[in-house]
């Protein structure tokens, strides 16, 4: 029942109404009615805001790794950063494609179906100038199709990203991403139905000088053996269950087994190009080590050792002198 108005009360309302202060047509509308969510039965939506919102976060921490492993193999800045996540019709993002282009189908493993990658052809050109040598940042006045090379070289590149995408769905499930094609034409990669529902997150990818977007199309149909699990609240229990005693003791075990090289650097030598062409089976060089002194011994790219050559059991060996600690650097 509504409130009861007291007579003081009706009698304000009715001289507010012949003073054209209030409208009767504003009293009407405010009858309480049930609120009515819009069904677009043309475009259901299957991906819920949590389920986006975890996507985005799983996306987030690929775009972190990705810049990581780009930067250092291209050997420029790489900038990613994940712009939007959406969910869209797949006709929706075919249309939007460009041509050429370049669209990578991965099979998601063990899920079912495949995903896209669609690299802009401006990015894919910067990727590629750097792997030939290139600056990767030359102005593209018209865009052409990609050659057989230029293809080979981009499946190397995308490989490689592929592996780093196991991290970070490693709480949903044990992703195996494999590069089954490269396409250039959007007509042949129809592989779900125009009308079916796709997750489509998109990055902002800078290198050097050079902006891009890329895409990863992820069909509702490959997400949905693990659509449960990607609510944020149980996303979230998985990460904390995996910070126990055990994990901790299977990381330390996976670090402590890790190869890493190890190279013990006798000394250097400065040389001419010409005296380096002639130089023959028998020659002395004069290294800028003394007879007495320590020598370094490099762990990968760090001097983390000093050490005595000498040998142990008729082998070669180097006797640790002294450990370098990067803040004595």
């Amino acid at each position: 029942m509504g409130d009861i108005l007291s007579q003081n009360e009706i009698d304000d309302l009715l001289a507010q109404l012949s003073a054209g202060e209030i409208n009767a047509s504003d009293l009407k509308s405010n009858t309480t009615e049930k609120k009515i969510k819009i069904h677009d039965f043309k475009r259901p939506s299957k991906f819920a805001k949590d389920h986006l919102r975890t996507l985005q976060i799983i996306h987030e921490n690929y775009a972190r790794l990705i810049t990581n492993f780009l930067s250092g193999y291209l050997r420029t800045l790489v900038q990613i950063d994940v712009i939007s996540m959406e969910a869209v019709q797949y006709s929706e993002f075919t249309n939007s494609i460009a041509n050429p282009a370049v669209l990578a189908i991965v099979n998601f493993n063990p899920l079912p179906g495949s995903v896209i990658f669609d690299i802009s052809p401006s990015l894919a050109y910067a990727l590629i100038e750097r792997m030939l040598g290139g600056k990767g940042g030359g102005k593209i006045e018209k865009v052409r199709s990609f050659t057989e090379i230029e293809i080979a070289i981009l499946m190397r590149i995308i490989s490689q990203m592929l592996t780093y995408m196991r991290e970070p769905w490693e709480n949903i499930v044990n992703l195996q991403p494999a590069l089954s094609a490269i396409e250039t034409n959007a007509q042949f990669v129809q592989i779900v139905n125009p009308t079916e529902m796709v997750a489509l997150a998109t990055f902002q990818i800078k290198v050097g000088e050079i902006e891009g977007f890329m895409n990863l199309c992820i069909p509702h149909m490959v997400m949905e053996p693990v659509m449960d699990k990607l609510s944020t609240k149980i996303w979230f229990s998985m990460i904390e269950k995996g910070t126990d005693e055990e994990t901790q003791k299977s990381i330390e075990k996976r670090v402590s087994e890790t190869e890493v090289p190890l190279i013990a650097v006798l000394g250097r030598a400065t040389l001419m190009v010409s005296e380096f062409l002639e130089l023959q089976v028998g020659d002395v060089l004069q290294l800028d080590t003394s007879v007495d002194g320590d020598i370094r011994v490099m762990v990968g790219t760090l001097h983390k050792f000093n050490g005595k050559p000498g040998v142990r059991n008729k082998k070669a060996a180097i006797k640790v002198t002294e450990v370098i600690r990067r803040e004595d650097e």
